[in-house]
């Protein structure tokens, strides 16, 4: 009787799945050191899958992707994603690190509560460029005209690239307008539409990751992309020896401020150790070494003691108080919103 009440006894206890964490993030937005920190920590293995694009993540979730345990979307992204009901609530109780974050990161309307997400890294969509040739021709980069006035395009063509995003292009042309990055009038985002297809034509590409090489070999000399990405062409410029250096400008009219966050999915195989990384993410030293790698900003206050100086210094990244104040977060969109977006998008990449 006691051996068959030891085999049930072992048969009500819940079934784990392999120890393994299944990781659903941005290529190269976690440091490899990080990683082998955390399976040394929890006896177990970190297994990791890439998406460029949030709506690449939403798309994959909505045909019925199951297995991943975290996931790192924008925070536009994840009251959607709830209430889709793919996200599973946070036990904030095993999440004591999150006291960490800065309180102007906490408790958004993105996500009230925090009750499905964590903050876990920054980034500004800002204007990239060569100070070297930029200089040789008299063109400044404090503006979102430079992207966007013929007048000056003119100078630079077919050395331009844009980020293949339809928000963040529509964004940029609405600041340059002098508008909300959230405005959704649509005869605002025709004229939006217009701006875009008198620039189009000088620009070499939309391009979502190549710019990165290309602006730090010099085939581009302006591109409109993510400031962890322009500090990396920098460091890729440098590497190369080359005669010039990488900047970044944040445009005088504001700019998209992006706060990506960390969330289970609700069919997560490892809610256990979910937490457990998330937690342990959310140590400043930890923190800081995505920072340290790519540039990137950072929301977590214990994280700044292990930032290097130089990457702190950056106002492209770690912006001061008046810059701060010209930006702003991208809104989720209505269904209908999202319709005539796509629509006016595929009018831009069809002339």
């Amino acid at each position: 009787m006691r051996i068959l009440a030891a085999v049930l006894a072992f048969a009500a206890l819940p079934v784990l799945a392999a120890d393994e964490l299944h990781l659903y993030n941005w290529n190269d937005y976690i440091a490899p050191e990080t990683v082998q920190r955390f399976e040394k920590a929890c006896k177990c293995k970190v297994v990791q899958d890439y998406f460029s694009d949030n709506e690449e993540l939403v798309t994959k979730l909505a045909a019925g992707a199951r297995g991943y345990d975290v996931l790192v979307p924008t925070s536009n992204y994840v009251a959607g994603m709830a209430k889709a009901g793919w996200l599973l609530p946070l036990d904030r109780a095993k999440l004591p690190n999150l006291k960490n974050i800065a309180p102007a990161y906490l408790d958004t309307p993105f996500d009230p509560g925090n009750r499905y997400s964590a903050p876990y890294a920054m980034s500004i969509t800002l204007i990239g460029y060569n100070e070297q040739k930029l200089k040789e021709l008299g063109v400044t980069a404090d503006s979102w005209a430079t992207i966007f006035d013929p007048a000056i395009l003119q100078k630079i063509k077919g050395r331009v690239s844009v980020l293949d995003s339809q928000r963040e292009v529509m964004a940029a042309a609405l600041k340059y307008l002098g508008y909300s990055v959230n405005e959704t009038d649509p005869k605002k985002w025709q004229q939006a539409r217009d701006v875009i297809l008198k620039a189009k034509p000088y620009w070499a590409a939309f391009n979502a990751s190549g710019y990165i090489k290309e602006l730090a070999s010099g085939n581009f000399w302006v591109v409109h992309g993510y400031s962890n990405d322009i500090y990396q062409a920098d460091l890729g410029a440098q590497k190369a020896k080359q005669s010039f250096r990488i900047r970044a400008s944040l445009p005088r009219e504001g700019a998209v401020l992006a706060v990506d966050t960390m969330v289970i999915q609700k069919s997560a195989p490892r809610p256990d150790l979910a937490l457990q990384f998330i937690n342990f993410v959310l140590e400043g030293r930890n923190s800081a070494d995505l920072t340290n790698m790519i540039g990137s900003g950072n929301p977590n206050r214990e994280a700044l003691g292990f930032i290097r100086p130089e990457i702190k210094a950056m106002k492209a990244i770690f912006p001061d108080e008046a810059a701060s104040k010209t930006l702003e977060q991208l809104k989720d969109l209505t269904p209908k919103q999202r319709q005539l977006l796509n629509r006016l998008w595929t009018e831009i990449k069809a002339k």
